[in-house]
Parts: C-alpha cells; structure tokens; sequence
C-alpha cells in the first residue's frame, strides 16, 4: 500500500478509504501526534511520525484498549466466568425443577396453600397443609438459602482471575452437592445422606468467601 503522509487533510481521503484519528495519540505509544488508521475492506495501516505500520489484517486494538484487554479479559473471554454460569445454569433449572414438583405434588395430594384453589379444585376441606408438599417446600427453601449466596460468591470470584482448574472444581462440587441433597431430601433417603451432601456442598463456598476476603482485605 502506498504511504500517505499523516499531515495530508483528511478531506483529501475519499473512495475506498475510510479515516479514523484517535485523539490520544499514536497507538504505539513513541509520539504525541494523532495517529491516522487507513481502513480498507482487506487491509489496515498506522500512519504518525514515528514510521510505524500495522499489517494487512491484523487486528485493530489502541493503547490503553490494548492493555485493558489483556489485564481486564471480556466477561464472555473469561473460563472461570464461562464455568460459572454453566453450572449456575444447572442449579437454576435444579430449582425450577422442584418448583414445579411441588405444584404437581399439592395437586395430587389436594392439598392447596390458598383457599380459591380449594374450591376450585373440590372444595374448602383441601385448604389444608401435607407433609409430602411441606417436604417439597422445605427443600425449595432450602434450595433457596444456599444458592442464592453461591451465585453471589461465584460471580466475584470469577472476578479473581483464579485457576480454571481449580475454579471448576468448587462449581462443580457445590453443583452436585446440591444435586444429591434435592433427591435425598425429596426421595426421603436414608440419613446422613442429606446432611452429608449438605456439608460438602459448603466447603467450595467457604473457600470463594475467603479467597475473596483475602483479595479485598487491603480495601478494607
């Protein structure tokens, strides 16, 4: 491509060119001048005073762009995140899950929480508590007390740049603990199931919630 002289009026650029003058300066950073992008559709070039040159196709990032890419990754770029949401997902259509479990439970047990759908489904004699929809209930809330916070401590921690590894590891951990602790309580399986699923299920949340104190405790 030939060189056009970065002092050339940007009204003399017409045709296939297109120009874009970043206010900042040169994107490399060795002049004050503003530095002028040459865009085509199959080529790019840097014209400033320090004879520079971008080469054909190379991607298009500025100075301080540059270096927020690469010290603050895109939310969508980082593993960790994309980790995160994967089994956050799961856990939300876990509670969904047992929503609507517990609906079909009350329908089938007849018993209903309010008394226009006792009426409307036999009469005021099925407004009336049971204990297979308490159950259900129970393990909704229950459901309900810890993942909310894991979504919470998840989602900064992914912020912490931590190991893809190990990060995986406590989603998944956290994940299948609640898991097992839905059937057992839904299925009524034997103790200590539960309570056992219940405990582990804590441990990868306990280390976020530290890990994170640790990296905010000089903010303090």
């Amino acid at each position: 491509m030939r060189a056009i002289p970065a002092k050339q009026p940007k009204s003399s650029y017409k045709g296939k060119w297109r120009v874009w003058i970043k206010k900042s300066g040169c994107s490399a950073g060795l002049c004050r001048f503003s530095s002028v992008y040459l865009i085509t559709v199959d080529s790019c070039s840097c014209l400033c005073p320090s004879g520079l040159s971008r080469s054909p196709g190379s991607p298009l990032v500025l100075g301080a762009e540059a270096n927020q890419a690469t010290r603050f990754p895109k939310m969508m770029e980082n593993k960790v995140f994309l980790s995160f949401t994967f089994y956050s997902t799961i856990l939300i259509l876990k509670m969904y899950a047992v929503a609507i479990i517990t609906g079909q439970v009350r329908l089938r047990k007849k018993a209903f929480a309010n008394p226009e759908d006792a009426l409307r489904n036999g009469g005021l004699q099925f407004y009336r508590e049971d204990p297979d929809v308490e159950r259900c209930r129970r393990a909704h809330r229950n459901d309900m007390e810890n993942i909310f916070p894991f979504l919470f401590l998840g989602a900064i921690y992914s912020l912490l740049d931590p190991s893809p590894t190990v990060a995986r590891i406590h989603f998944l951990i956290f994940c299948v603990g609640r898991i097992i602790h839905t059937i057992a309580y839904l299925l009524q399986l034997r103790a200590p199931t539960r309570s056992v699923a219940y405990s582990v299920a804590q441990l990868p949340c306990f280390s976020m919630a530290l890990q994170i104190l640790l990296a905010t405790t000089p903010y303090w």
